[in-house]
């Protein structure tokens, strides 16, 4: 081809030189340089609340339903198409043909809340010209997009049995096709047994692994046989309570000072008719009737009910905060006038939680294995229900009952306070602020700077950019920064949602499928202020030589707290780098004793990657998480330290405070 360049090549070579020319003759630096301020004296200091920082569960995206709860059959009592009879009972699906057995339901159930129970006619016989498959007829269920079942461990099998025969059925656990065998067991009953409903529990130890598996019940026998409350529990759960545990272990990770739940929509309902209602979720799973959540559109057996999340709350060492209907839903309210039985469910509610072992619904909470109260201080009366018609009527009717029956609960209001004063009484007001824009959220930094110091305070439950990116975490950090800033206003916040199944979405905070999970950017930004809640916070002030734009990109903090295994006491810095260039920080802290940091055993801890829209995901869960290292080379003066802030990063500085 020859020794000459392309003129395109030439070309190029020209604008790189004019580049760099330009670059030394009018000083273009693609660093940004700045200062931190840090004044740590006792004096700056003021206190966080001890309850800053927290999660909020609802039954979204399959959160509960096929995630934190460990049930891993869907639609375990053929209840999810409705009460009317033939019902649809997906997922189960039928293993077989028309010539060899009919699948239908019907309303025989030995339980009254849910009468809709399977019936099978197989027509197939054991021998004979008519005989059934080798491995039988019967039906399967696929769980939540495939069973995990592993190895060596145990799966607790219930089912309720009634037969016109006598029955030989067999119970195993398979892979999706049916044909790799993990576990199996046979129920073998006369038919004076199981003439009327029978309960058995059957006990799988897997001999293989499939996170894709499913549960078979089959058969060789003619015959009918019904079905009901079919459950398959791990005996593997946290704390022997039912939930799944490498969810709960990111969740225990994050230090939560309190858990909101149930929702969220969730417990408004499109229609109040499908809202969550406390007391149809307690009491033995069986006899839950399970409800179809139309807002989110998938039915829920109510496994995971209101007993199971305070209990959850204990387990995890963190405040409940419920949050229950008050007759409004998206479609359709009761009026104020009507709304009594409304708060009568609240205060039974709050007796189930909180009333003496003997009380009539703190007996029931005994019965169900807890005589001890559990401790429960917050209630939010309604979601997003501000400003609908009755909202602020109905409100005033539950804020006045339960205050006359529990004076120390704090009572949330669902209106926003943080830009002027509400009109009605309230502990604490909810607001949620959700964005695709990570510099919209970071701008809401200032949201709190002006909200009244003398009214409620401010309860963030649901906040979030909706892209799963490292752009959406950072935004969220700046906007978590803000929160600290205005600490004295803000007593509580947790990010939204808190979960989600794969095969839903992956904009929430830790998502997963039946084997695996990850947590998001946007939870390993959580992670990092998980010492906030009950720490000091001090003034610090950011200067720069740049723009105001490059300004509003850099937000920073700074806390004093303790780490409570070793004792050791620290002064973190946070920095939240929405620009594209490095900034080269000096850090200047002011109040502490002389030489006091310890900066040999100071660490930096970095959230950032190669591209600001990178996420985690199944197949690379680590792509996006902090690195943290031993601070490099700080500057010559005692207390003033210079770290290199990396472009589209979140920086958590923790200086190692010794006293002298």
């Amino acid at each position: 081809m020859g020794s000459c360049k392309s003129p395109y090549v030439v070309l190029l070579l020209y604008v790189l030189v004019f580049f760099v020319y330009q670059s030394f003759a009018f000083g273009v630096d693609t660093n940004q340089t700045a200062k931190l301020l840090v004044d740590a004296s006792e004096a700056s200091g003021r206190p966080i609340s001890e309850t800053m920082f927290g999660i909020f569960f609802e039954e979204f995206n399959n959160a509960g339903a096929g995630g934190l709860w460990a049930e891993l059959v869907s639609n375990r009592g053929f209840e999810a198409g409705g009460p009317n009879v033939p019902s649809n009972i997906d997922p189960w699906s039928i293993i077989g043909n028309e010539s060899s057995l009919i699948v239908s339901t019907d309303r025989s159930s030995c339980f009254d809340r849910n009468k809709v129970a399977l019936r099978m006619e197989v027509l197939c016989d054991s021998q004979g010209a008519n005989s059934c498959p080798d491995d039988g007829v019967g039906i399967y269920n696929p769980g939540f997009w495939g069973m995990n079942i592993e190895k060596g461990k145990t799966y607790s099998v219930v089912l309720y049995v009634r037969s016109s025969g006598s029955i030989n059925v067999s119970v195993s656990l398979t892979g999706s096709d049916g044909l790799q065998k993990l576990a199996a067991a046979n129920i073998i009953a006369s038919g004076s047994e199981v003439s009327n409903w029978k309960k058995f529990k059957v006990m799988l130890e897997a001999q293989g692994t499939n996170p894709n598996s499913r549960l078979q019940l089959t058969t060789t026998r003619k015959g009918f046989i019904w079905f009901d409350q079919v459950s398959v529990m791990p005996l593997d759960t946290y704390k022997g309570h039912g939930f799944r545990k490498d969810l709960v272990q990111l969740l225990e990770d994050l230090k939560p000072q309190f858990m909101r739940f149930p929702g969220g929509c969730f417990v408004e309902g499109a229609w109040l008719r499908n809202a969550f209602r406390w007391k149809e979720t307690i009491g033995p799973w069986e006899e839950r009737p399970g409800h179809f959540g139309d807002v989110w559109m998938y039915w829920t057996d109510d496994g995971l009910g209101y007993f199971e999340f305070l209990q959850l709350a204990e387990d995890l060492g963190t405040l409940p905060i419920w949050v229950f209907n008050n007759g409004i839903s998206h479609n359709d309210q009761v009026d104020t006038a009507s709304v009594l039985p409304f708060v009568q469910e609240a205060l039974d509610g709050l007796e189930f939680a909180r009333g003496n072992p003997n009380s009539t619904w703190g007996s029931l909470r005994a019965a169900m294995g807890h005589p001890e109260p559990f401790d429960l201080r917050y209630v939010g009366i309604g979601n997003e229900d501000c400003g609908k018609k009755n909202y602020l009527g109905n409100y005033l009717k539950f804020y006045s009952a339960i205050k006359r029956a529990y004076p120390d609960i704090k009572i949330i209001s669902n209106c926003d306070g943080s830009s002027q004063k509400l009109d009605h009484p309230a502990d604490l007001f909810d607001f949620h602020f959700y964005t695709d824009d990570a510099k919209i959220m970071s701008s809401m930094a200032h949201q709190f700077d002006h909200t009244s110091r003398s009214g409620p305070k401010a309860f963030v439950s649901e906040y979030a950019v909706t892209t799963g990116s490292l752009l959406a975490a950072l935004g969220e950090a700046g906007f978590l920064i803000g929160l600290e800033k205005n600490s004295d206003v803000v007593e509580m916040a947790s990010y939204a949602p808190l979960f989600s199944n794969d095969r839903r979405a992956n904009f929430a905070a830790i998502v997963f499928n039946s084997s695996h999970l990850y947590g998001t950017p946007s939870y390993w930004v959580q992670c990092l202020f998980n010492e906030s809640s009950g720490a000091t916070i001090f003034n610090a002030t950011l200067k720069t030589n740049s723009s105001t734009d490059q300004v509003e990109q850099l937000l920073a903090s700074a806390i004093s707290w303790k780490n409570s295994e070793n004792e050791n006491s620290y002064l973190r810095i946070k920095i939240v780098n929405l620009g594209t260039n490095i900034v080269n920080l000096k850090i200047v802290v002011d109040g502490l004793e002389p030489n006091s940091i310890n900066l040999s055993e100071s660490t930096k801890t970095v959230l950032t990657s190669t591209n600001v829209m990178d996420e985690n995901s199944l197949n690379e869960p680590k792509k996006v998480i902090p690195n943290r290292s031993l601070l490099e080379k700080a500057g010559e003066d005692g207390e003033d330290v210079e770290v290199v802030i990396s472009p589209n990063s979140f920086t958590s500085i923790d200086f190692l405070i010794e006293s002298s």
